[in-house]
């Protein structure tokens, strides 16, 4: 390896047993992490490239060829012909496309709507009057879309379930809203204490939307 030094700027510096570098620190001086890139890479680059700017303005003044600082190969440095479709290039490549097609799928397939049902734990069911079974639910509605929606809400599992409420909501973008919503039922309708329900909740106008939640209806056990 070439020493490198100080030298005029028309001296025969090769003749001298000089190399390019004229030991100007400049590199050095304008590092933000204060390294030596003239030591040879080190952990702490932070690939910035000003030493590289750097040298190439001092290339420019004494008349060298730029390039002095550069990212290169080591197959480049030993005058070797560097291969550009190398195993590590094509597995970092292919890594890099399977990651791009894994977030366009995900994003082509994102629900812009987030569906929740919290079932009242204050009791199990209420009977009102005309010996109708009550179960009061609330229910999460995100809306993840950057325009208003209006939602029709509907539940089905059980023959003769009815929602008491309004069945349709507006929502505004980037919204979460909180609807409580009373599901009614006659009680000789119930067969059983127990039963799984499913909630829907659907955007009105397009583009046409739905997101699920299932939930349970619970009742007095049926009599023998």
């Amino acid at each position: 390896m070439k020493k490198r030094g100080k030298r005029k700027k028309d001296a025969d510096y090769k003749a001298e047993g000089l190399g390019d570098c004229i030991d100007c620190q400049a590199c050095v001086h304008v590092c933000p992490v204060g390294i030596d890139i003239r030591d040879g890479l080190q952990y702490e680059c932070v690939a910035c490239g000003a030493c590289i700017d750097a040298c190439d303005e001092i290339m420019d003044k004494m008349g060298y060829e730029r390039g002095l600082v550069r990212y290169t190969t080591e197959h480049s440095l030993n005058g070797k012909p560097t291969k550009l479709l190398r195993p590590r290039l094509m597995g970092y490549l292919a890594a890099v496309l399977i990651m791009c097609s894994a977030f366009a799928y995900a994003l082509s397939n994102r629900v812009p709507i987030e569906f929740d049902v919290i079932r009242d734990r204050g009791a199990l069911f209420s009977e009102v009057s005309g010996g109708i079974i009550q179960n009061v639910y609330t229910l999460k509605i995100a809306n993840k879309e950057q325009v208003d929606r209006q939602y029709i809400i509907s539940v089905e599992g059980i023959e003769g379930l009815r929602m008491v409420n309004d069945s349709q909501v507006s929502v505004t973008a980037g919204e979460l809203l909180d609807v409580t919503v009373r599901l009614q039922i006659e009680r000789n309708l119930l067969n059983q204490a127990n039963s799984s329900i499913t909630f829907t909740v659907e955007t009105i106008d397009e583009p046409r939307v739905t997101a699920t939640a299932e939930s349970r209806f619970m009742g007095p056990a049926p009599s023998r």
